[in-house]
């Protein structure tokens, strides 16, 4: 589609706003945004990556996947349709393109999701024993599919326990390792320090042996008495068919659309993902789904206590200079 106008520096700014609360690993934030010919570059901030976790940056870009979904919504409900190319060509820090194709009048579904953008939490606290409603999940699964994406939502208590058992697995691997360790530990409590990290009230509490969901210890304290977490979780597996730059990305994209739409509906979610870690591991969740899609991202779902919001960089401190 030919473009028609181009994104207002007031546009971007709003844009950037949004995009900087999308979820990241430990919260890394590693995203850069710049106004370009009247488009938006969404790309990893090098400075912000995590070398034992992801290194093949997988992660990365699915954050700035994820910031893509939010930046698109803040445009929609501007009046201005876009086009996001997150082909990156050549450049391997170029996650998307983002480009004006003509005004737009939002929907109220858009209108809602953009509106969740700033209620959407990492919520790592136990959640409720309810039941999410089938019109709920129908609406996450609905979210994955509108961007080519498959969500994979699991309640049966043997595949769960399966899935729970590849977690665990792969959070022991991950943690024998000490420079993965040390690299965990180096983004917990940096929240005084630059707005990044997992601090302390984010964190939940510590993970305990009897869970049947392997959490990562982020530092939280110990749990007050008879506060398990949950026995029958409600368990997403978001998928994508492809792999590579151009899947990562757009899993990252479903993954943000999919949390907004649980927002929307009052839901509680938190991310694992320490199978994704672990090559191995992913393939073996894979197959215990018999999905074609490669896995990206185990999701945990709930209703929960309303937690706060984490820490964000300065919507300056990740703009770069006009290209």
């Amino acid at each position: 589609m030919t473009t028609t106008t181009a994104i207002t520096t007031d546009q971007f700014r709003a844009a950037v706003a949004a995009g900087i609360w999308a979820p990241s690993m430990y919260n890394a934030q590693p995203w850069r945004f710049a106004l370009h010919d009247g488009s938006i570059h969404v790309r990893i901030d090098p400075y912000r990556l995590l070398p034992v976790a992801d290194p093949t940056r997988w992660a990365a870009r699915m954050a700035c996947g994820a910031a893509v979904a939010n930046v698109q919504l803040a445009l929609a409900v501007a009046g201005v349709a876009t086009d996001a190319d997150l082909t990156g060509d050549n450049d391997q820090l170029l996650v998307a393109t983002v480009t004006p194709t003509d005004a737009h009048t939002p929907t109220p579904a858009e209108r809602a999701l953009y509106a969740a953008i700033q209620h959407r939490r990492s919520n790592r606290h136990p959640f409720f024993d309810a039941e999410v409603p089938a019109d709920a999940r129908a609406r996450m699964a609905a979210a994955a599919a509108g961007v080519g994406s498959s969500l994979l939502l699991i309640d049966d208590r043997p595949t769960v326990a399966r899935i729970a058992d590849i977690v665990r697995t792969a959070d022991d691997q991950l943690h024998h390792d000490p420079a993965y360790v040390a690299e965990l530990r180096a983004w917990v409590g940096r929240r005084d320090i630059d707005r990044t990290g997992i601090g302390p009230h984010d964190a939940g509490p510590a993970p305990a042996g009897q869970d049947l969901l392997a959490r990562r210890d982020f530092g939280g304290p110990p749990r007050a008495p008879g506060r398990d977490f949950e026995s029958d979780p409600l368990i997403g597996v978001l998928s994508h068919i492809g792999s590579g730059r151009y899947g990562d990305a757009r899993a990252g994209l479903a993954l943000q659309m999919v949390l907004l739409t649980a927002t929307t509906q009052r839901l509680a979610t938190s991310m694992l993902s320490q199978p994704i870690e672990v090559p191995e591991l992913r393939e073996e969740l894979r197959r215990a789904l018999g999905d074609p899609g490669r896995p990206h991202m185990v999701i945990r779902i709930g209703y929960g206590q309303p937690v706060g919001a984490s820490a964000r960089r300065d919507i300056d401190s990740v703009i770069d200079p006009t290209e």
